[in-house]
């Protein structure tokens, strides 16, 4: 309840929000009476609820907003040491512009790899990264798979159309 307004001693008119935060107001009536339970009133705050629990929303609050404290968190939570212009790439150049779609066509050993899955790991930690698909030549596939799970902690599904050579 926002707040509550009394039109003489038989209608008030009740201003509150919602389950989903909007503002609504309504007149009750004393007839409305019947249709409410009367609550008693507690304390507005308890210690009794379940210490594991709370610890671990707090835990999970605390690891959806890193990024905030640690800039650079997928580069200090992956197994990789990137090169100057890798993370100039992923952190002021595409994290910064929306929307977040890209292309890596670079030549071999620049660092697409890195720049990748640096890229995707900030997204997943910053919350902003839904679904990933990752399309190269298909002699590099487990290369990337594997790259991505043993690096960044990323698992891969390798999704193929099923054609066979047999």
């Amino acid at each position: 309840m926002t707040s509550a307004k009394w039109y003489g001693s038989d209608s008030l008119k009740l201003t509150y929000e919602d389950a989903s935060g909007r503002a609504d107001n309504r007149l009750l009536y004393r007839d409305d009476e019947s249709q409410f339970d009367i609550e008693t009133e507690g304390r507005p705050w308890s210690f009794l609820g379940d210490s594991k629990v709370f610890r671990m929303a707090a835990e999970a609050r605390r690891i959806r907003l890193a990024h905030l404290f640690d800039p650079l968190l997928a580069i200090h939570t992956s197994l990789v040491d990137p090169l100057p212009h890798q993370i100039t790439a992923v952190y002021d150049a595409m994290i910064t512009r929306q929307p977040l779609r890209f292309l890596f066509a670079d030549d071999p050993g620049a660092g697409k790899t890195i720049m990748a899955g640096l890229l995707i790991k900030e997204l997943i930690a910053r919350g902003d990264l839904q679904r990933c698909l990752i399309v190269c030549p298909g002699n590099l596939v487990e290369q990337w798979q594997d790259e991505m799970d043993k690096k960044f902690n990323i698992p891969f599904e390798i999704m193929t159309t099923g054609y066979s050579d047999n």
